[in-house]
């Protein structure tokens, strides 16, 4: 296809590892990608890597919790590359304590990085957008703003807040041809929870009926949908996909 006629997609937190697997499979399904970063670090060797594995995909540096350099990096990309037609809001961090021992600079952090990182990103695409009377927004929450977690006040606060987000946002645009919806992961295999001990892992492995942590290309998959032309009448949902740990 030619790079001209792609939907461009916009992954932040690009170079983790549901963002990986995000970049791979919507490559793969065609789309033009585009992924954010913050730290230089990674970067090139994670670019280097998916060159090598085929995938031609540019990365471009902005801190998504600030609204300037969000703005910033989306200029960029849409005087180099082209309009965003699909933003996808990955990026996220954890800073876990208890409330009562929790920093205050830790409960900023998250929710500036998870949270207001939606608001960012999604501001500086949503006039092009409504202009071209297209566009798909993907937010990445997680299982835990939908139940909670011990220790997580801030993580689980600013990922209950990204489908507030998503509901509201959704009503607004609707009309303009957009759609807004949440993805709720549960316990998936990323390096980061393949990290914990063993004795933890099997703890978390327990409390899913499924008896397995999910996969990174199942949640890519289900980005990969919702990018999709197809899914032009679903708006403001909620995807779960953990498992069965947490049903309502």
């Amino acid at each position: 296809m030619d790079n001209n006629k792609k939907r461009i997609v916009l992954v932040t937190g690009a170079t983790g590892g549901l963002g990986t697997a995000m970049c791979k499979k919507l490559y793969d399904d065609g789309f033009l990608v585009v992924g954010n970063f913050r730290s230089s670090s990674k970067a090139e060797e994670w670019k280097n890597e998916m060159k090598n594995g085929g995938y031609e995909i540019e990365l471009f540096k902005g801190d998504v919790s600030d609204f300037d350099s969000a703005g910033q990096m989306i200029k960029e990309i849409e005087s180099t590359v082209g309009p965003v037609d699909t933003l996808v809001n990955n990026a996220g961090i954890t800073r876990d304590s208890r409330l009562i021992n929790m920093k205050r600079e830790d409960w900023y952090e998250v929710i500036n990085t998870n949270l207001n990182s939606v608001f960012n990103c999604t501001k500086h695409v949503l006039p092009g957008m409504i202009e071209r009377k297209f566009g798909r927004i993907i937010n990445i929450s997680s299982v835990n703003g939908q139940r909670g977690q011990f220790g997580q006040t801030n993580y689980s606060a600013a990922k209950a807040g990204m489908h507030g987000f998503t509901k509201s946002l959704a009503m607004e645009v609707a009309k303009s041809g957009i759609t807004v919806n949440t993805i709720s992961p549960g316990y998936i295999a990323t390096d980061m929870v393949m990290a914990v001990p063993a004795k933890v892992l099997d703890q978390i492995v327990a409390q899913v009926p499924m008896g397995r942590l999910g996969g990174t290309w199942e949640v890519a998959h289900l980005v990969c949908f919702l990018a999709s032309e197809e899914t032009s009448f679903i708006t403001g949902a909620n995807y779960s996909i953990n498992g069965g740990q947490h049903v309502y």
